[in-house]
């Protein structure tokens, strides 16, 4: 049975691997194993080993610590609350073009787009 701790790692491969564009047979193939061991690893069914995370962790060019991110200190009891829920493949896409964006100005507006519309769907 997967671990919460193996989960969230799991979880934070999959955004990591979505944001730079990699499909997790491309993401096997330079690691050298199968997608299906990709998606064992992003479901938290197995675990991923140390040296191993390095490799994704540079292949995916983010540091190692991006994978522990939002998990509770070392020694405390285990976090009560929900766990986050991962983001969406739409989500991750929509944000990758945002940040291509050149004009930080033009950012913040599309920003202030994207929250005006949602809060006029939840109205």
């Amino acid at each position: 049975m997967p671990r919460d701790t193996d989960k969230h790692i799991g979880r934070r491969l999959r955004e990591a691997r979505l944001a730079r564009g990699l499909s997790q047979g491309a993401l096997g193939k330079k690691l050298g194993v199968t997608f299906q061991q990709v998606q064992k690893y992003e479901s938290g069914a197995n675990r991923i080993g140390g040296s191993r995370l390095w490799d994704i962790s540079g292949i995916l060019e983010v540091p190692v610590g991006h994978f522990f991110e939002g998990l509770p200190a070392t020694g405390t009891a285990a976090s009560t609350k929900e766990p986050e829920a991962p983001l969406t493949r739409r989500s991750l896409e929509l944000a990758k073009e945002i940040d291509a964006i050149p004009d930080e100005t033009i950012k913040l507006q599309v920003l202030r787009l994207v929250r005006a519309i949602t809060k006029g769907e939840s109205a």
